[in-house]
């Protein structure tokens, strides 16, 4: 048991401070497995421990046995709303945060809300009552989960319109599995405890056959268990435990910068597919230097695992054990997977090798030795312009050196003491292994001894040693020069990585801020578009549907390059599809630009394509993740403020019809007195002794024909009164 991560425990306290309500989802694979009765069961329990439990909607299909559980509960009236002459049941979510219980039973979780309501999905009232903190039962079925929506359509051929983010469902602090087997589930079916006449025969032909229930059970299953694996890894994290709990499989394939590490991953692979367990493939970046082909190869194979389906992780780390091991335990590891070594080098036979450290430190995790497959050809990869080593960086230090040297001459005019000439190439050779990186400096440590003995070690201006103590002195000092030049080296490399991080935060938190301040699409995508430019120097276009809902190229430099056809339809594809496509990427990869969608949580807004300026820019899985960040913070947003326009749209056409329907009704009330008096004014005429009557006859007319100059006085003015409000 390690001491708990202070940050986690205020992150906690923090949570119980807010009280956020808690939601707990009946999960089930179809309709009729008993979600509601399940949900209405535990309401029932809740409430005899005296909770405060109130039914805000409930749809029992009238089925007897779910309709009796009703009883003794407080029951929540619904909301009618009138849609095209059709009185339509909703959840009345307002009454529920006045009446505000404890606990509120809200069905059918990914139901459309009808129009005029306040939010246009029901997950969205559950999401408003949670941050008010009341609790909420609700139930969902596994066909309504975002990502399980291409799977459900490629199974049934049903392709369901109304589903729930995946982000909001990982947010259940509970989700409970209510499944039935498959024959029951049909024999319910048939007993018309599921579906009820023409509704359970369409049902039998279509959506329930035993081979798509069997799928979305196995589904249903599936999710559930990620569920409970999360819980699990955030109570492991919450509580500082490090032991490995071997209560599911998950393996980690460790590769490294070797061609064979390639037939390591499939050989991963193999394995995931017939255990049927989750994979990591991870890759440990030392505080060292790697040749170009070396972090190409690294790259190439990143991305091969994660075409595969493994999730992949670059870690950062002078001991590469100890990096792998705390990564693991972190992530409930319970296999390591490593290639089996080469011969062994001089440093690994002095220190050890990986293996060994990973056997000794490894304990309660499982480790494995595969040979991978050493006949596979390296990648091939074009390095990078950028090079590890430069010449006119070894000339300016050995310039270095001989500053240092012309310094200590100095000093010997001075008649100090050699110890302190040593201390002067010390400090060259630390600022060189820090501004030029460790070969170089190493290179200079060997030469820092070789003029300190030529020129200040009698017998001067010889490379002749006549006394053993020098010789001590060269090779401490050399030594310590390398020493130097090696931590030197690393603290500039772990500096480096530190600025590195540093600006892609910034980077990331200067976007979030910046697209919280509009509310416009629009200018979200041009605000967008600057950081994206700005960061990957790249010439960048957004596209967006135009007038005639048609993808169109819209905001960047680069709209010429995008106008090809070619290039349109590699958007368009990725509009569709929802997938990245294009250069870099396995679909359509001959076009010039790569092409990513920006999709929110319902739909996708636009479609993002980027024109590398080098050959192999996201090439490294880092680089392309840190893209898709940008991507879905932009999507977000815009979608965001697309809901929002929407919503005060709605809002306002709501309004707009009630202010009509008042004023008519207003009118209508001013309209019935001048009628009125106008039909008694007529039956008046009709009596014989007023139409005799010249007097009486000319009153009654005079007075009719008040009414009427008063009645278009209001008929002229409502037109223009309506188109006020408007």
């Amino acid at each position: 048991m390690e001491r708990p991560d202070p940050d986690v425990i205020l992150a906690k306290v923090k949570a119980e401070e807010s009280r956020r309500g808690k939601l707990k989802i009946f999960f089930g694979a179809v309709a009729g497995v008993g979600k509601t009765y399940s949900m209405l069961e535990a309401a029932r329990s809740r409430k005899k421990e005296g909770i405060d439990v109130i039914v805000g909607y409930v749809e029992t299909h009238k089925r007897a046995e779910t309709e009796a559980l009703l009883e003794g509960l407080e029951i929540l009236p619904p909301k009618i709303i009138s849609y095209k002459n059709v009185q339509l049941r909703e959840f009345d979510i307002d009454a529920g945060l006045n009446r505000k219980p404890k606990l509120i039973l809200v069905d059918e979780l990914a139901h459309t809300n009808s129009p005029g309501s306040r939010h246009p999905k029901r997950w969205q009232d559950v999401q408003e009552l949670l941050d008010q903190g009341i609790d909420v039962y609700t139930t969902l079925n596994v066909q309504h989960c975002e990502s399980a929506n291409d799977i459900v359509a490629q199974v049934t051929g049903v392709v369901v319109r109304e589903t729930v983010p995946d982000t909001f469902i990982e947010q259940a602090d509970e989700v409970e599995l209510v499944d039935l087997p498959t024959e029951e589930l049909l024999k319910r079916l048939k007993e018309g405890k599921v579906y009820l006449g023409e509704q359970a025969q369409a049902a039998t032909e279509h959506f329930f056959q035993p081979g798509n229930l069997i799928a979305l059970r196995q589904l249903a299953l599936r999710y559930t268990e990620r569920n409970v694996d999360t819980k699990l890894m955030s109570y492991k994290k919450e509580h500082a435990v490090s032991k490995v709990w071997n209560v599911r499989d998950r393996f980690l394939v460790c590769i490294s910068p070797s061609p064979s590490a390639m037939g390591l991953i499939r050989a991963g692979k193999r394995i995931a597919l017939d255990l049927g367990v989750e994979w990591i493939v991870a890759y440990v970046e030392p505080l060292a230097e790697l040749r170009p082909e070396d972090k190409g190869r690294v790259s190439e194979m990143l991305n091969f695992a994660e075409k595969l389906g493994a999730q992949v992780v670059a870690l950062s780390g002078q001991d590469i054990a100890e990096t792998l091991i705390s990564y693991a335990r972190s992530k409930n590891v319970t296999k390591i997977i490593i290639g089996k070594p080469g011969k062994p080098k001089l440093r690994e036979l002095i220190f050890g090798s990986i293996f060994d450290k990973l056997a000794r430190k490894c304990q309660d995790i499982d480790l494995y030795l595969l040979s991978g497959d050493t006949q596979e050809q390296p990648v091939k990869f074009k390095p990078l312009a950028l090079t590890l080593f430069s010449w006119e960086n070894l000339w300016l230090a050995f310039g270095i050196v001989i500053l240092c040297t012309l310094v200590d001459w100095g000093l010997a005019l001075l008649r100090l003491s050699l110890v302190n000439m040593i201390m002067v190439y010390l400090l060259g050779v630390t600022w060189i292994a820090f501004r030029y990186g460790r070969r170089i400096s190493m290179i200079a440590s060997f030469f820092s001894v070789l003029f300190f003995d030529f020129f200040f070690v009698p017998p001067f201006f010889t490379i002749v040693v006549r006394h053993v103590e020098y010789i001590f002195t060269f090779i401490v000092m050399l030594g310590v020069g390398l020493m130097i030049a090696h931590l030197t080296g690393q603290l500039r490399r772990q500096t480096i990585f530190m600025m590195a991080r540093e600006e892609r935060t910034k980077t990331l938190y200067a976007l979030s801020r910046e697209l919280s301040k509009s509310s416009y699409p629009d200018e979200l995508f041009k605000i967008a578009l600057a950081h994206i430019e700005d960061f990957f120097k790249c010439r960048v276009v957004i596209f967006i549907l135009d007038k005639n809902k048609r993808l169109a190229a819209k905001f960047g430099e680069a709209i010429q390059l995008a106008l090809d056809p070619n290039e349109l339809a590699v958007a368009q594809w990725v509009f569709d599809h929802k997938k990245s496509a294009g250069k870099g990427t396995d679909t359509l990869p001959g076009s010039n630009g790569m092409y990513l969608s920006f999709t929110g949580a319902e739909k996708t807004v636009g479609v993002l394509g980027i024109f590398p300026i080098q050959e192999k820019q996201f090439v490294e899985p880092e680089q392309l993740h840190i893209l898709e960040m940008f991507v879905n913070q932009t999507a977000l947003a815009v979608e965001g403020a697309q809901l929002a326009a929407a919503a005060l749209d709605a809002e306002s056409k709501i309004e707009n019809e009630r202010l009509r329907n008042l004023i008519l009704t207003t009118f209508s009330s001013g309209l019935t007195e001048p009628l009125t008096s106008i039909s008694q004014t007529a039956s008046e005429l009709l009596n014989l002794e007023n139409i005799q009557d010249d007097s009486k006859r000319a009153a009654l007319i005079g007075r009719m024909r008040q009414e009427v100059e008063r009645l278009n006085t209001l008929i002229a003015e409502l037109p223009q009164i309506l188109e006020i409000k408007e």
